[in-house]
Order: C-alpha cells, then sequence, then structure tokens
C-alpha cells in the first residue's frame, strides 16, 4: 500500500505527537498481508542484503567508525520484492498538497539545500551519503534496475520536513530525484535526519519505471522507508544539533515502531563511517 491520506500541518519544533506517518491502524492490511507471505515462504527465503528472510538481522559492535545493517549472503533463490510502506503525510509528490516533482531541479545528487525559487536554505547535519540499488526481484535480485529513478526524501535535524512543516514551507531541501545507472544505483548527499516524536529513524522513497515517470509524479512502482541501526543513531544524535532526537529515540525500538515493527531486515541500511567523516548508508531495493 502506497496510498497517502491528508494531514494537517503539525509544528515539530515543539515536539508533539505528530502524523508523520498514518499510524498502526492504517497500515494493519499491509502487516496482514507480509505476515502471510512470510507464513507461506516459511524457512525457504535465503538471506540477501535487503531482500533477506525476517531473521536474518545482524549489526556490528557500536564505534564512532562502526558498520552495522543486514547480513550478507549471496545467492538469488529467493528474493522478496521491498516491503510497501505509507509515504507519510509529506510526500511532496503531489498526492498530498504541494508537487515537488514538476520542478525543475528536482533531479540531483546533492538534496541538501533547496533550489528553485524556494527560500534558498541548507540543511545542517551530520554529513550522510545514501545509494540505493533497485534490483530485478523477479530475477533473484541479480539483475539492476537500469534506468528507473528514485524519489528520495527525509526529515531535518529538527525533524522538520520541507514543504509542510511550519518555518520550512518555503524550503524543498532533503528531497530528490536520481535515475539509476547501469548498477541500478542511485546516490544522494544529505544530512542524517532527526528522530521525531513516534517514529524510528528513517527515509522515504519511491521508485518509478523511468525518470519520465518521476518527473511526471506519475506510475509509482513502490514506496518503502529506509531505517537506521541504533548504534549509528546513538552515536549521532550525541552530537551538537540533536538533542531532541535522543529523547525521542529512547522511547522507541525497531520492534515497536509502527512501520518497522513487523519486520525491518529488508529496509535496514547498512552504515559506515564517522560523525567528523560523514556517514554511508547503503540498500538494496528488489522491486
Amino acid at each position: 500500500m502506497s496510498g497517502h491520506g491528508h494531514h494537517g500541518q503539525a509544528d515539530h519544533g515543539d515536539h508533539e505527537v505528530h502524523e508523520h506517518d498514518r499510524g498502526l491502524s492504517y497500515d494493519l492490511p499491509v502487516l496482514a498481508r507480509r505476515r502471510m507471505i512470510r507464513l507461506l515462504a516459511g524457512a525457504s527465503l535465503v538471506p540477501l542484503v535487503g531482500c533477506g528472510a525476517d531473521d536474518s538481522t545482524s549489526s556490528a559492535a557500536a564505534s564512532d567508525t562502526s558498520s552495522s545493517g543486514t547480513a550478507s549472503s549471496s545467492s538469488s533463490a529467493e528474493c522478496a520484492t521491498i516491503p510497501n510502506e505509507t509515504a507519510g503525510p509529506y510526500p511532496g509528490d503531489g498526492s498530498n498538497g504541494v508537487n515537488v516533482l514538476k520542478e525543475s531541479g528536482v533531479v540531483r545528487s546533492d538534496i541538501t539545500s533547496s533550489f528553485g525559487n524556494s527560500a534558498g536554505g541548507k540543511a545542517e547535519g551530520v554529513p550522510l551519503t545514501i545509494t540505493l540499488t533497485v534490483v530485478d526481484a523477479a530475477s533473484g535480485c541479480g539483475t539492476p534496475k537500469t534506468g528507473a529513478a528514485v524519489y528520495l526524501w527525509h526529515c531535518d535535524r529538527e525533524g522538520n520536513y520541507s514543504l509542510y512543516s511550519d518555518g520550512v514551507t518555503d524550503e524543498n531541501y532533503l528531497r530528490g530525484v536520481q535515475e539509476t545507472d547501469d548498477k541500478g544505483q542511485v546516490t544522494f548527499t544529505s544530512i542524517f535526519p532527526a528522530c521525531y516524536t513516534g517514529r524510528w529513524p528513517h527515509i522515504h522513497f519511491e521508485v518509478y519505471g523511468s525518470l519520465e515517470d518521476a518527473t511526471a509524479a506519475t506510475s509509482i512502482t513502490n514506496t518503502s522507508q529506509l531505517a537506521f541501526p541504533k548504534d549509528v543513531c546513538d552515536t549521532v544524535y550525541a552530537t551538537d544539533g540533536y538533542s531532541r532526537s535522543v529523547q525521542n529515540l529512547g522511547q522507541l525500538s525497531l520492534e515497536t515502531d509502527n512501520i518497522f515493527s513487523d519486520g525491518y531486515d529488508q529496509q535496514l541500511a547498512t552504515v559506515e563511517g564517522s560523525v567528523d567523516k560523514g556517514y554511508t548508508a547503503t540498500l538494496t531495493v528488489p522491486v
């Protein structure tokens, strides 16, 4: 399910309980469907990076230069598509108000600054490079999806979403589109997102069949979310500017998050790096 509902604008600065995503009741049909798929597949699923079985979670020990994420093994026997999730109330794809996808300049790799006729602001925070590898699930994740497109967006260091949140409605930073290369990859230069009230730290993305579809804001093939390992979040949120995220993260877990609670192995990014040098987050996205 990748539909978007209309939600009122929230003041994230006050850190009230916000409807950044539609919530558990909205996603119950998705959760039920995914659990049924697991029951049918059983133990036959072979863990893969970004497309493995739900019990294949692994993470490295926490350190400032640590690497965390899902386990990796090479096999093309089974490969499930990336779980479909709600895009939340702030997609900026025209389904809930504003549409950034049709604006000149949205096709870009560095999404830290606003572009076009926006206020021209820049999102501050710990540097983060995001690489998604889009692959064909039907081929066992062995074939890259060349010429597809990914629209990616996330909140800033304060937990605000450009175009929607109070104080940044005139900004469009932390949003961008990229066409996949011959390896099926897209790379975005960004900042590590905050943890806001009620949601585990995450990044939203939509996959389109082509760049033309993406910039026309039509024919979305997949909508999902990327999750971050806890040890990396703890390290990042100990730095200046992320103080609110510390308390919010302390009240959550991947197991209780209303999006990731039914299984997050396919969506847990592999993250490497450090606060000083910046982090890289990678995820394989079977579609």
